[in-house]
């Protein structure tokens, strides 16, 4: 029986310990270590010298920069971005002396949010869907959907639109409206944001898929 080729992309200085599993049209780039058990998605982009533990679970279409481990416990769901040297971890009070093997503790980041480069998520965290973690922030607490989260230790900031534009000067309706995007936003109490056009779980129409003007345009 002839040998069926995998429909995802391995570089050959890449290490993909099997059985895994690994979605089609997922690339795995330069010194990369996918362990055995690890899960991942459809059109995944696992940048150069990623770690994915056994156990990991990544979803469709996320998008993995350089030099990020994702240790077991850690779960990705679909469209999640992470930036460059971001820190994930699994343990909040880890000590060589003491084995804790088996009493990981869950990282969940949700639908379509972004970690920026150098950002430390401390494990046990949930990231709401389409939160965004700025550059070196330090993440201990929990975020809520569309949550902009700088500092450290990180607080909110403010409002995230889905297209990555911080939402401001709410009009009469108390309505927040993305620059790129047109879609608006609502608070619906303190510390929720909800998106009044589009399903937060709903692909994003083709023609709002792709950016067309840097974000400094819009400022």
């Amino acid at each position: 029986m002839a040998k069926t080729e995998p429909l995802y992309f391995v570089h050959e200085s890449a290490c993909v310990d099997q059985p895994c599993q690994i979605g089609d049209g997922t690339k795995i780039w330069h010194f990369s270590h996918i362990c055995k058990g690890a899960i991942i998605g459809q059109n995944c982009n696992i940048g150069q010298n990623i770690y994915i533990a056994s156990g990991a679970v990544i979803g469709n279409n996320v998008k993995i920069q350089n030099n990020v481990s994702v240790y077991e416990g850690v779960v990705l769901e679909d469209d999640v971005f992470l930036g460059p040297s971001c820190v994930l971890t699994n343990i909040s009070n880890p000590r060589s002396q003491v084995v804790r093997r088996g009493i990981y503790e869950k990282t969940h980041i949700r639908r379509g949010a972004t970690v920026g480069a150098n950002a430390t998520i401390v494990c046990g965290r949930t990231l709401g869907r389409y939160a965004f973690v700025a550059a070196g922030a330090v993440v201990s607490t929990d975020v809520p959907d569309y949550g902009f989260m700088i500092g450290v230790p990180a607080r909110r900031k403010g409002w995230m639109s889905r297209h990555g534009h911080i939402l401001q000067n709410p009009d009469q309706e108390e309505l927040l409206v993305c620059p790129e995007s047109g879609y608006r936003y609502r608070e619906t109490e303190k510390g929720l944001l909800i998106c009044l056009d589009l399903d937060e779980d709903a692909p994003l129409p083709e023609e709002k898929a792709v950016g067309r003007k840097r974000y400094r345009d819009f400022k």
